[in-house]
C-alpha cells in the first residue's frame, strides 16, 4: 500500500493564492463588463454600507496606496458615483459617500457579482468565510509573527 504523500509547508500558501487569483479572473471579467474595476469595486462596496469612510481607511479597505486611492476616488468624483463631505466629527478629515447614483451603480455590481458565484452549497460558504477570518486575524496578530 503506496504511502500518501507528505503535505508541502507551502501547500496553504498555494492554494490561497489561486483561489484569489481566480477568484480576481472572475471578479474582473463581470466587473469589466458593467464598465468598473476592482480597485473601484472594492472602494464601492466599502462606501455601500452608507456610514462614510476616511481615505485612509478605505486606502486600506481597498489594498492601494494613499495616492492611488485619491486619484480613483478623484474619478468616481466624476462620475458622480461618490461625494465627499467634511467629517463632522473632525473637519480636518473628509469623509466618502456614494451618490444616490453610485447606490444604484453598485447595486447593479452586487447583483451581477453574486449571479457569477459559484455555489458552494452545504453552509461551506460561510465556514470558508469565518475560517479565512480567523486566519487574517492570526497573521494580523503580532504574537503570531
Amino acid at each position: 500500500m503506496p504511502s500518501p504523500t507528505p503535505r508541502r509547508p507551502d501547500d496553504l500558501a498555494q492554494l490561497l493564492t489561486r483561489a484569489e487569483r481566480l477568484v480576481a479572473r472572475r471578479l474582473q471579467g463581470v466587473l469589466e463588463a458593467e464598465g468598473c474595476s476592482l480597485d473601484a469595486w472594492r472602494v464601492l462596496a466599502s462606501l455601500s454600507d452608507g456610514e462614510g469612510h476616511h481615505m485612509t481607511g478605505l486606502a486600506e479597505a481597498a489594498f492601494l496606496p494613499p495616492p492611488t486611492l485619491t486619484k480613483l476616488v478623484d474619478q468616481l468624483v466624476d462620475q458622480n458615483l461618490v461625494h465627499r463631505r467634511v467629517d463632522p466629527f473632525d473637519r480636518r478629515r473628509i469623509l466618502a459617500h456614494l451618490t444616490p447614483r453610485g447606490q444604484e451603480y453598485w447595486q447593479r455590481l452586487d447583483r451581477a457579482v453574486r449571479a457569477d458565484r459559484p455555489p458552494l452549497g452545504g453552509g461551506d460558504e460561510d465556514l470558508l468565510r469565518s475560517l479565512l477570518g480567523r486566519l487574517a486575524a492570526a497573521l494580523e496578530d503580532p504574537a503570531h509573527v
